[in-house]
């Protein structure tokens, strides 16, 4: 997951949720972001 970018993996994140793809790949996906401390541009968007 570190090859990916911050900005790329934000918007995995809301593209996934908005799809409705697996729960376990969207925490996935959200664990990443909280490891990044990338919580505040989440709010921002």
């Amino acid at each position: 997951m570190k090859l990916l970018s911050d900005e790329a993996l934000i918007d995995a994140y809301y593209k996934s949720l908005n799809l409705e793809l697996d729960r376990d790949f969207i925490n996935l996906l959200l664990d990443e972001i909280h490891q990044r401390n990338l919580q505040t541009k989440l709010r921002q968007q």
